[in-house]
């Protein structure tokens, strides 16, 4: 390649001084870092809440269905459950004592029959 092929480079000299300054550089990572968690974020507490709800209400169905004498329900995220990973279904009796029900799985779905 010779400068006849490219004339725009026939003056060209190479620096070591970079294209963009420190002060841009930085700005620039900055904006790129809030522009992805302002973009991720509301996707992730979405798929949260609705999660959350789900797991409660088929909770609530299957507290009634197989601990009729429950108080209340509660659907609880655990890493280190019994049945593994995931929601759990606990029912609730009058002083508060927690029953394991049932576990609704890593992504909670509405209530189906249980073996």
């Amino acid at each position: 390649m010779t400068f006849e092929d490219h004339p725009e480079l026939a003056e060209y000299e190479p620096s070591d001084r970079p294209l963009r300054g420190r002060r841009r550089t930085i700005a620039t990572r900055v904006f790129v870092v809030v522009a992805l968690t302002a973009l991720v974020l509301p996707g992730i507490m979405l798929t949260i809440s609705i999660q959350t709800d789900t797991a409660t209400g088929t909770c609530a169905v299957y507290a009634r269905h197989y601990a009729p004498d429950s108080v209340s329900s509660s659907a609880r995220f655990e890493l280190f459950a019994p049945a593994g990973p995931g929601w759990q279904c606990y029912a609730l009796n009058t002083e508060g004592d927690a029953t394991f029900v049932a576990p609704l799985g890593l992504i909670p779905s509405t209530p189906h029959a249980l073996p």
